[in-house]
């Protein structure tokens, strides 16, 4: 097969899960012998025309000039681009910014989406573009041939709302078992006595619940932040509250996988507060790094951990947490082995590709 991927930044992943998700699909895709043509952003800082087998179509985005309207100008061009490529399927990820050009996809190909989370529902978002976004997931929902949800609450949601069938593939990982405790070092910490979190800094994923919470109690262990804090209102307004507090460390973005794992791995305690979306990659694997889970109390998150982590609401509940457990209390050993097991059994890289690709066959016949 020929196949398209639209919707991300780029590969190799500088970016976030669905990069990450994108490279190890269409790498794995290119092994099985199909082409695979992957879109890049002009900003992307990696430029070539290929990537491990991998053909890159850089397609200028505007959106370091003008901001959140070039994404939409970087998916109208993409869209353009895939009318020449006589493509089989494009792999649709995401909706946000490319669905109002979805009248412009080839007839060709089949469109198969992946409707990631509820955009609509991310607080950051004001009253009309939250009427936007509810339209933007309508007209993805209508223009696609197949749909894909990452979890069963979107895909029992699309259901009950639209009445259209969707397939439930969840995100992959790959157990991390090569550490190398030198990794965490220029960090200033030692294993096993830091806390952390990996996170876009936007409100949907509770970054203040959880820094209100760990800065109201009285452990001295530091919580690491992983994510760019100068991108918006709300990541600069915490970094400036919390960036001279001597229990909390920022760090910026870190891409690299290996660091990005050590550091997981070496925690004591892994916050997770994403609350809107699926099956969210950097869940998956914290869970392959045998981080100890505090995760936000909601159905998509408790679908994938089950009893295998702590649950918090409220910034009351993450101090007691934070004052609690450690990671080398032995009862806490039962719920890393399990989650490690659920990546073994389900949540891999190499199941989720096969499933995809066997996807991809089901529609194609």
């Amino acid at each position: 097969m020929k196949i398209g991927i639209i919707g991300t930044r780029g590969i190799p992943n500088h970016y976030g899960g669905f990069e990450q998700f994108a490279e190890s699909l269409s790498l794995f895709l290119t092994t099985k012998k199909h082409q695979v043509y992957v879109y890049n952003s002009s900003n992307h800082q990696y430029q070539k025309s290929t990537y491990k087998g991998v053909q890159i179509i850089h397609c200028y985005d505007p959106e370091k000039r003008i901001g959140t309207i070039g994404q939409f100008i970087y998916d109208f061009n993409c869209i353009l681009h895939s009318r020449k490529m006589n493509y089989d399927i494009i792999l649709q990820l995401g909706y946000t910014s490319s669905s109002i050009w979805s009248f412009l996809f080839p007839k060709k190909p089949i469109i198969i989406t992946n409707m990631d989370g509820m955009e609509w529902k991310r607080s950051k978002y004001s009253s009309l573009t939250k009427k936007f976004l509810k339209f933007a997931e309508k007209l993805a929902i209508n223009n696609s041939s197949f749909l894909i949800s990452d979890s069963l609450g979107i895909k029992n949601y699309i259901q009950k709302k639209y009445n259209k069938e969707s397939k439930f593939i969840a995100y992959g990982g790959a157990v991390f078992d090569t550490p190398n405790v030198d990794c965490i070092k220029k960090y200033d910490v030692n294993e096993f006595e830091y806390n952390m979190l990996i996170a876009r800094l936007v409100p949907e994923n509770n970054i203040h619940i959880i820094l209100e919470g760990i800065t109201k109690s009285t452990i001295e262990t530091k919580l690491l932040i992983v994510g760019d804090y100068d991108t918006t209102k709300y990541s600069k307004k915490l970094y400036h509250k919390y960036k001279n507090n001597r229990q909390i460390q920022f760090l910026g973005g870190i891409y690299d996988i290996d660091i990005l794992n050590n550091l997981r791995y070496f925690s004591n305690l892994y916050f997770h507060g994403h609350s809107v979306g699926g099956t969210n990659p950097s869940l998956i694997e914290a869970m392959a790094s045998n981080a100890l889970i505090i995760a936000h109390n909601n159905e998509y998150n408790k679908y994938i951990l089950e009893d295998d982590a702590y649950y918090f609401k409220n910034s009351n509940e993450i101090q007691m947490l934070a004052e609690s457990i450690h990671i080398n209390q032995p009862q806490e050993k039962i719920k890393l082995d399990k989650n490690l097991e659920k990546i073994n059994s389900f949540y891999n890289y190499d199941n989720i590709n096969q499933l995809y690709l066997s996807f991809f066959n089901e529609c194609i016949n």
